[in-house]
């Protein structure tokens, strides 16, 4: 007879979801931000009149398109599309449609509409891609450490460790095509692990599809995921080879039915998008929708510098390479390695190479985001090589990166553009200020501390379980 550890691998993941969908919806952003507010305001069209039409609320964002005299969301249409069965129930709970608020920018009633409809979608599905790329990621990582401490050092990393957690709680679709991202690569290699399983095809074609019609530039950072599941496949026989890449296929065709759809309903061509009618951003017209070649600069700025740099939010991720390494040395797991380098390679250069790359306002660089699933992959390869001091030193970076994700997270990460350092000189003046969004806060009426201590309790309660679950387990 097993042990109750044995009989019970689902308590790790289960506890680890549970731990990582309570912190993405319990904190919130400013619902009027223009990039979340387009998609929400072209859902709600969608909702209330059938139409993708934004023409009444074209003075509540500033991020819209023109097509034919009217106005339309600029963005790829994933996130409106996942938000309309929320905002259709919020509707009909409430008993409220856009038609009882005033259609201006800043109004209290305009912009508590929005909130509550942003907010249930990010429970719904925003929070659920994050943990369950997070659950993929522990179970990717317990195959490449070694261990389920591997495996959970990637998770928590990915999903709390980084600035991933606190753009889970924007409408944006960064951290949605991330997670993505991050489960396409965990079908890759479940798929090819032992022999072919085909099904994961897929998966991973499906969520690679979906990523695209979330953020149309995972077309480029999702491709190092294609071909490395080509590279996996290459000495399988042609039957399963072609099964195997036309499961994918289905998976991703499967995916872009809604897009070219919605394209077509939307401006009459399936292959028109939002972004080639953009108002108001002359440098969308540059290269091909803004995108150019990468700049060293620039560069520097999303790695290094304080005002977008990636390792002034998320320090953690400095470890990466180390993993990254010790996989590139190892003939078994090379491939894990050029796939980690390749990937993050591809997120930062495609950063480097917009022409908006610092994102307006933004806490670390936003656009970049998806290399976080790829750097994962040299979390778990870290602690999987690492001695006891190493990994001591793993486990306080770690901690140290949760910490000020939570920060970042209750406060702003959307900070405003003009900050030259946003986390030294908005984000902590604002968290000692106790200038918190957290779901008591702004639905209970309580004040901002007491909605953090009790986030700290039943985040500290499921964070004592997993780690006593994860002692108990053992790897698959």
């Amino acid at each position: 007879m097993g042990t109750t550890a044995a009989r019970r691998p689902w308590h790790v993941p289960a506890l680890l979801f549970a731990l990582v969908w309570l912190s993405c919806t319990w904190f919130g952003s400013w619902a009027f931000n223009p990039n979340s507010a387009t998609r929400l305001l072209a859902a709600t069209a969608i909702v209330e009149t059938g139409s993708a039409r934004i023409d009444p609320y074209g003075a509540m964002t500033i991020d819209k398109a023109q097509f034919d005299g009217h106005l339309y969301m600029d963005k790829a249409p994933g996130m409106t599309l996942m938000a309309l069965p929320f905002v259709a129930a919020t509707n009909w709970i409430t008993g409220q449609t856009s038609a009882d608020v005033p259609h201006m920018l800043f109004d209290p009633d305009a912009e508590a509409f929005l909130r509550l409809r942003m907010r249930i979608a990010i429970a719904g599905i925003g929070a659920v891609l994050t943990a369950l790329a997070a659950v993929a990621l522990l179970d990717l990582g317990t195959g490449i450490g070694g261990s389920r401490a591997a495996g959970l050092f990637a998770g928590i990393g990915f999903a709390l460790g980084t600035t991933l957690w606190g753009w889970t709680t924007t409408w944006f679709g960064h951290a949605a095509a991330t997670s993505l991202i991050a489960i396409a690569l965990w079908a890759v290699w479940r798929g090819t692990r032992d022999g072919l399983a085909p099904r994961y095809a897929l998966v991973a074609g499906f969520a690679l599809g979906w990523a695209v019609v979330v953020e149309h530039g995972a077309l480029l950072l999702g491709a190092p995921v294609a071909l490395w599941a080509l590279w996996r496949i290459r000495n399988a026989d042609r039957a399963a080879q072609l099964r195997t890449i036309a499961l994918a296929i289905a998976g991703g065709i499967s995916a872009a039915l809604p897009l070219l759809a919605y394209n077509l309903a939307t401006f009459g061509d399936p292959f028109i998008t939002g972004y080639s009618g953009v108002v108001g951003f002359e440098g969308m017209k540059q290269g091909l929708f803004g995108l150019t070649y990468p700049k060293l600069d620039v560069l520097y700025e999303i790695l290094l510098g304080k005002r977008r740099g990636i390792i002034w939010v998320a320090p953690l991720l400095v470890l990466a390479p180390f993993g990254i390494w010790s996989l590139l040395r190892d003939p078994a797991r090379r491939d894990l390695g050029m796939l980690a380098t390749g990937g993050a390679l591809a997120c930062f250069l495609y950063h480097a190479a917009y022409v908006y790359w610092d994102g307006g306002n933004a806490t670390g660089p936003r656009h970049a985001l998806p290399a976080i699933a790829y750097l994962a992959l040299g979390l778990a390869a870290y602690w999987g090589s690492a001695n006891r001091v190493e990994r001591g030193l793993g486990l306080a970076f770690l901690i140290a990166s949760v910490a000020l994700n939570l920060i970042i997270t209750a406060v702003d990460i959307q900070a405003p553009h003009h900050f030259t350092a946003p986390v030294t000189d908005h984000i902590l003046p604002g968290f000692l200020a106790l200038n918190l969004r957290t779901i008591p806060s702004e639905f209970w009426g309580w004040p901002p501390g007491a909605g953090l201590a009790l986030y700290l309790i039943l985040a500290g309660a499921l964070a004592i379980l997993l780690a006593l679950a994860c002692r108990r387990s053992a790897p698959d």
